[in-house]
């Protein structure tokens, strides 16, 4: 079942709306005592629906769960279209500058405060979760993967595990080297990172960085999935055929 409505997020645009979206297991109609796992996803736009995807083409994600019977709730909103980089302030956990929009105002971290704060409590009160931590994930792509890196680390008493697709971890080094290395993680934290073999020369030491960004996690002793996609693209085609890999790691049971 998909349930879509539009929502106002005041603490980054006021009264502007955008679209969230809900994807209950259908399972849940026959059984209404049933309570599901939750995953947190960005960009919300293009994870369900070619028709709502900037590029014309989503994640395919509600056809993977039903067609592979996942029983999962996905809960995803809309990122900020607005051309003065929108979606770059609320997906940047730190201020930088951008070559063609100068000095972008970081707000990732209103971003997660108005999710973990305002919307995990609206999805818990209105659909079958289970609302604890070991059952609430978060997930997203290039920014959004950034932000799904920041979230399970700065927000990891509300979040379990990550899916990081194509992470910007060139973005900021130095200050989310820092959170990595010593944000407080507990033990069973599981974080799934990949990045495409097509995609590695887009950014000047991309490789060197990602392989930092991957020492660190192993360091800490994260439990930790860590790919090169070959022949992976920046794109929502490439991120969907990656779906049963990363969801193989959000949902895994050891015992």
């Amino acid at each position: 079942m998909m349930y879509q409505w539009e929502l106002t997020i005041p603490e980054l645009t006021g009264e502007s709306s955008r679209r969230a979206y809900v994807y209950v297991p259908d399972s849940f109609q026959q059984d209404e005592s049933l309570r599901y796992p939750v995953l947190y996803m960005f960009d919300g736009h293009n994870v369900f629906y070619d028709s709502d995807a900037t590029y014309g083409k989503s994640w395919g994600m509600k056809e993977y769960l039903e067609r592979t019977g996942t029983e999962l709730i996905v809960a995803a909103v809309e990122c900020n279209h607005s051309p003065d980089g929108g979606r770059l302030r609320e997906y940047a956990p730190y201020s930088f500058r951008d070559p063609q929009l100068g000095r972008i105002q970081g707000r990732g971290e209103e971003t997660m405060q108005w999710l973990v704060h305002s919307f995990k409590p609206y999805i818990d009160q209105h659909f079958p979760t289970l609302s604890d931590r070991s059952h609430t994930f978060i997930a997203g792509s290039s920014m959004g993967g950034l932000m799904s890196l920041y979230a399970v680390t700065a927000y990891n008493d509300v979040f379990s595990r990550a899916a990081a697709l194509s992470p910007s971890v060139w973005f900021a080094t130095k200050k989310l080297n820092h959170l990595l290395k010593n944000a407080p993680v507990a033990p069973d934290t599981v974080i799934y990172m990949d990045y495409g073999s097509r995609e590695m020369g887009f950014h000047p030491n991309m490789m060197e960085q990602y392989a930092k960004v991957t020492s660190i996690l192993l360091e800490r002793r994260i439990w930790l999935d860590c790919r090169i996609v070959p022949l992976g693209d920046h794109c929502e085609a490439s991120w969907e055929r990656q779906i049963p890999f990363f969801m193989a790691d959000l949902l895994y049971q050891p015992n």
